[in-house]
């Protein structure tokens, strides 16, 4: 088995403007304050389990040059650059005919660039026997988060709890969004997980999943194989991709294929999705959450408020309420309507 992880950074992460930007999209930018980029500890998590040169990147043909910075151990072939944003069907094709032209032996996880894993000893462990499982039968791996809230704003796994005595499950099925209530029944039945978008699978598996389900997804990018893995695969790629169909994994291959496993994870996971998902994700026991050196807050509750500049920031009297204070723009909304952010962003054109 030869190992290899892909990591989707391709986003425009349009939930955390003003930080995220089209030119500076989330998975770039310190959101923990840490020092260290979402991608960046990324990388470093998936070192744990490959080598460098075994990482690939996907990402938009404009963030190249970021990638390259925040990552500077990958080759620059590594760096996979989708000329449009077709969301993840055609991108993990491509992954997967790149890789198999390289490496028919090749299994690889795919992972988001924009996640925190706190329990970093058990997600690995987890990944590895998601390859190994992937490795030794024709299977499509996922790991699944036991869910500890009936989230709305997830998708779910459904799954069986018959199993080989081993901590790998039969997916069932998978589930859009749910409302409240369906939520909160999935969370009491026991057999359902959140939907990550971390996969492992073999590349003959998932071309033979595509070659099944998306055989037009296959047609497209496979027209000319031998540009692959050499200088004139850029090229090659920026005429044929955009004819793809945009669609995602789930809806292209998982929701048909009945060779999915799932494997539970409790590994201390957020997709830092939104404000709010910081703010659950950051928060102590007074429900405040500030990023930055220079904000004093006074009578505030249930509030996150992020300014990564010298201003000084004084607020009193605040409930409920994102703020965030960048060089070119200052969001102030209700924690409770940030959902209407992204729209915000489209509305403005940023």
């Amino acid at each position: 088995m030869s190992k290899y992880i892909a990591i989707m950074a391709g986003g425009k992460g349009s939930r955390f403007w003003p930080a995220s930007t089209s030119e500076k999209p989330k998975q770039f930018l310190d959101i923990l304050n840490v020092g260290k980029s979402l991608l960046r500890m990324t990388f470093e998590r998936a070192l744990r389990l490959v080598d460098a040169d075994h990482i690939l990147v996907m990402t938009n043909k404009r963030y190249k040059d970021l990638v390259s910075t925040q990552i500077p151990e990958i080759p620059l072939s590594n760096i996979i650059c989708e000329p449009s944003m077709n969301n993840t069907a055609p991108c993990i094709a491509y992954t997967a005919l790149k890789l198999n032209a390289k490496d028919p032996e090749a299994v690889f996880a795919v992972l988001p660039s924009d996640h925190v894993i706190l329990k970093e000893e058990t997600y690995v462990s987890l990944l590895e026997l998601a390859f190994e499982g992937a490795a030794s039968r024709n299977v499509l791996m996922t790991l699944g988060i036991e869910p500890v809230r009936p989230d709305t704003g997830y998708g779910y796994i459904q799954y069986s709890h018959k199993h080989d005595h081993s901590d790998i499950y039969k997916v069932l099925s998978f589930k859009e969004k749910p409302d409240a209530l369906t939520a909160t029944s999935y969370l009491n039945s026991g057999d359902y997980l959140w939907n990550a978008g971390m996969f492992v699978w073999s590349t003959s598996s998932i071309l033979s999943a595509f070659n099944q389900y998306a055989p037009e997804i296959i047609e497209i990018l496979s027209e000319d194989m031998s540009c692959y893995n050499t200088d004139q695969e850029q090229d090659y790629i920026d005429r044929v991709y955009p004819l793809t169909q945009n669609i995602s994994i789930d809806y292209a291959i998982l929701e048909h294929a009945d060779n999915v496993f799932t494997i539970p994870a409790d590994i201390g996971w957020s997709d830092l999705g939104t404000w709010n998902s910081l703010h659950a994700f950051l928060a102590t026991s007074d429900d405040k959450v500030t990023i930055g050196d220079h904000i004093y807050l006074d009578d505030c509750k249930d509030v996150i408020v992020v300014s990564n500049n010298d201003k000084q920031v004084v607020i009193k009297g605040l409930e409920d309420y994102i703020v965030i204070d960048e060089d070119k723009a200052l969001l102030i909304y209700p924690k409770s309507k940030e959902q209407e952010i992204k729209q915000v962003v489209y509305r403005l054109e940023v």
